[in-house]
């Protein structure tokens, strides 16, 4: 018997309890930085310096965090279900805590890529340097999507979003598009859970069941839920 496909759309809040802070924490400033300083195409080309000090930071951040309970109990759920996750996250805390089936709608930053090929990816644990070259001549830059840079992976999440037999929303304010806009590919019919300290809308949603909790406390009573405990 094949298992449910149960499809999870995480955000920062998922991990902002392994310590990894988000830019909407603190009105637009992201750990002290303005956004349009560090995460746009125009900020890369006015000051890549400042950009790539940026991004060395949150590598180096995400590679101190630890995956929270939140995080392996999604992997955990994996024994009961066929969970797809789709994280607007670019740290790597849902492979860490054991989970198969990720795909990242913004990158991920322990990738890297030539600013001349987005296609491409390197793998990258230390810091990125001005003047790290890739073989076509293209300087290195995190892959990462920036604000105003089309998001590619949309188009993978799409039709996964489509086939949820469940679904799951974590830590996310749904205001950030494209992304946000993935919850309307969920069929009308599936039960819909939402987990967040604070519910964003999702009254043109049906069948939404919120969960009013961080994400490991949510994520402990929809276990209960799915699992009839």
């Amino acid at each position: 018997m094949s298992k449910q496909k149960l499809v999870v759309l995480t955000g920062a809040g998922i991990s902002a309890e392994s310590g990894l802070r988000t830019f909407r924490d603190t009105d637009g400033l992201w750990e002290g930085y303005n956004i349009e300083d560090v995460a746009t195409p125009r900020a890369w080309y006015k000051n890549p310096q400042l950009v790539l000090d940026f991004y060395n930071l949150r590598r180096k951040d995400v590679q101190a965090a630890q995956p929270n309970a939140a995080h392996k109990t999604l992997a955990g759920l994996e024994a009961h279900f066929d969970v797809h996750i789709i994280t607007q996250n670019i740290d790597d805390l849902h492979e860490r805590a054991g989970s198969t089936k990720v795909l990242h709608l913004h990158g991920e930053i322990l990738k890297m890529r030539s600013d001349k090929n987005p296609n491409k990816l390197y793998k990258i644990k230390k810091d990125i340097k001005l003047g790290d070259k890739a073989e076509d001549g293209g300087q290195f830059r995190p892959h990462v999507v920036w604000f105003e840079e089309p998001v590619p992976m949309i188009e993978e999440a799409i039709p996964i979003m489509y086939e949820a037999e469940i679904f799951v929303l974590i830590g996310t304010s749904l205001v950030v598009y494209p992304a946000a806009g993935l919850v309307d590919y969920v069929k009308e019919k599936v039960t819909k859970y939402v987990i967040d300290k604070s519910i964003p809308s999702v009254n043109r949603y049906k069948n939404v069941i919120p969960i009013e909790k961080p994400a490991t406390e949510g994520i402990a009573i929809l276990k209960d839920l799915l699992l009839g405990q």
